[in-house]
């Protein structure tokens, strides 16, 4: 049996990206950039108004200024701001040519002769200046990005309608165990349903990997082979849940060397989630999570999500954070490290109702889930503790 950190090392060492294509920029949203991406302009691209107001020069604040044109967002200035005169100005307008600043609208006051009476001569000069966020040949974003909505924005105002990204992790799906049938049946006396089926599928289509479910492997070494072995072919990952523990049915580790499938770990040192199979067959991946429905959220969560995200180029690593417990928390056993759910509000962690790792509604209400370290069972109130969320 290995530590957490010692699987999660495993799972994240020497993993290959997959090959890189082309995206619209449209469709790029949780994808992973192959390639930095270059503006081909400055950002501004001219001098502009940062406020709605008056062009003007700053030696003529004193006096009152006559107004030679209106310059509206979008449009090129006509009139040079010489001494004594202004241009009306509005936000994101280019600044005319002899102005140095821009003197906010509720800083001024209309004259009756027309004229405008700059009421701060000690006006900023309110100027967003050309380039001074992004310069033409600048990388603003670099490679191995993961794109979210902001890095979307970006691309856009650099031109970068198509990027470079890596491709989608293929990921295939099983269950196993003759006990299981789908969510549309009625389970017979000793079945239960599936469910594990759609939250790995789910888990896993979250990231933006390209997702197969592969249905339900019976409780037979040869259905196992034959089902591993023709998912094998599409597959970068192949993820599994159930059949990997110490029962007499429990053939998947087996099935997996005999596939040829070097095996990494089989059990490591985590509550719940003890028994977890990583293997490697070239550069295509199996993980067997625990077949009871929390154990195989948080196994997915710990240690199969980082490693597929490698595999599409992004180096995750979850984000610990830390807050004070709101109640004392106890357990009898401290042999693994232990990842529990509970919900965080301003009071600090609470841990949610769990009787253990078959407890398939004790995720629904948690947002994080916190840690226990080896060796602890009582942690009280107002204690700090790691937490990742859900």
């Amino acid at each position: 049996m290995i530590t957490f950190e010692q699987a999660l090392d495993e799972v994240t060492k020497a993993i290959p990206t997959l090959g890189k294509e082309k995206t619209p920029l449209k469709e790029s949203l949780g994808r992973v950039l192959a390639q930095a991406v270059v503006s081909d302009i400055n950002m501004p691209p001219f001098d502009k108004a940062a406020v709605d107001g008056f062009a003007c020069r700053r030696a003529d604040l004193e006096k009152p200024l006559d107004i030679i044109e209106t310059i509206a967002a979008g449009t090129v200035p006509q009139k040079i701001v010489v001494e004594g005169k202004c241009a009306k100005i509005m936000t994101g307008a280019m600044l005319p040519q002899g102005a140095d600043c821009v003197v906010m609208v509720e800083e001024t006051e209309l004259l009756q002769d027309g004229k405008v009476k700059i009421l701060n001569p000690k006006t900023k000069n309110n100027i967003a200046y050309k380039a001074e966020d992004i310069q033409s040949g600048e990388v603003v974003l670099e490679s191995n990005t993961l794109i979210a909505p902001q890095h979307q924005a970006v691309m856009a105002a650099v031109g970068a309608a198509e990027i470079a990204v890596y491709r989608k992790a293929r990921v295939t799906v099983f269950s196993t165990g003759d006990e299981l049938v789908e969510p549309d049946l009625q389970p017979e006396q000793g079945k239960i349903r599936n469910s594990n089926g759609i939250q790995l599928v789910n888990q896993a289509s979250r990231m933006g990997c390209e997702v197969r479910y592969g249905g339900i492997i019976p409780d037979t070494a040869a259905d196992s082979e034959r089902m591993i072995r023709e998912a094998y072919k599409w597959s970068d990952v192949i993820l599994l849940s159930g059949g990997i523990s110490m029962g007499e049915f429990d053939f998947i580790p087996a099935v997996l060397q005999k596939l040829n499938f070097d095996i990494k770990f089989q059990t490591i040192a985590v509550q719940p989630g003890k028994p977890t199979v990583f293997g490697r067959s070239g550069d295509k991946f199996v993980m067997a999570l625990p077949g009871n429905p929390i154990s195989s959220f948080n196994i997915f969560e710990l240690l199969a999500k980082p490693m597929i995200y490698r595999l599409m180029g992004y180096a995750y690593m979850a984000i610990r954070f830390e807050f004070p417990l709101a109640v004392d928390y106890k357990r009898k056993r401290s042999a693994r490290l232990a990842f529990i759910p509970a919900i965080l509000d301003e009071n600090g962690v609470n841990p949610v109702g769990y009787h253990g790792s078959a407890h398939i509604n004790a995720l629904s209400a948690a947002n994080v889930l916190f840690e226990v370290p080896i060796g602890t069972t009582d942690m009280l109130k107002g204690e700090k503790v790691h937490v990742r969320f859900i």
